[in-house]
């Protein structure tokens, strides 16, 4: 039986709610145990898995703080959901190989997001706006040193 769009909205929600507390294994657990994971251009690739897919979420959560995601629009079909969001807060890491020196930081994302019958996210597919991030996060023109 397909999932409601209600039902989609709380698992994302639940799924942000884990990220936004830096919670590794409370997002691991909203994610099925064969989830694809797929940050478009993150380095790794596509992973398969929860175990595969917790380096992401270590490295996102070191990288990135005080993350907030508003979700601005979403569309459902059977069993999967495109959420366009906007992500703010701090870059005390490395977010995406950028030198982030505790700066503010938002952009937007859009998720693809395909859930399991069970309701847990079997497919995570993400965009991020990297001319946002590489705007807001300019780093030391090493050509020049």
């Amino acid at each position: 039986m397909p999932l409601t769009p209600k039902e989609m909205d709380r698992m994302l929600d639940e799924h942000f709610g884990f990220e936004a507390r830096d919670d590794v294994s409370g997002v691991l657990a909203t994610l099925a145990p064969a989830v694809e994971h797929d940050v478009v251009g993150w380095p790794a690739g596509p992973s398969r898995g929860r175990d595969a897919a917790r380096p992401f979420y270590e490295a996102l959560f070191a990288d990135l703080s005080h993350g907030e995601v508003k979700s601005l629009r979403r569309l459902y079909g059977h069993n999967f959901m495109v959420d366009d969001s906007l992500w703010s807060g701090r870059a005390p890491g490395r977010p995406f190989g950028l030198d982030g020196q505790g700066r503010p930081l938002s952009f937007r994302l859009l998720h693809v997001i395909e859930f399991s019958e069970a309701g847990q996210i079997s497919r995570e597919n993400v965009w991020v706006d990297m001319a946002a991030v590489m705007q807001q996060l300019p780093q030391p023109d090493t050509a020049a040193a």
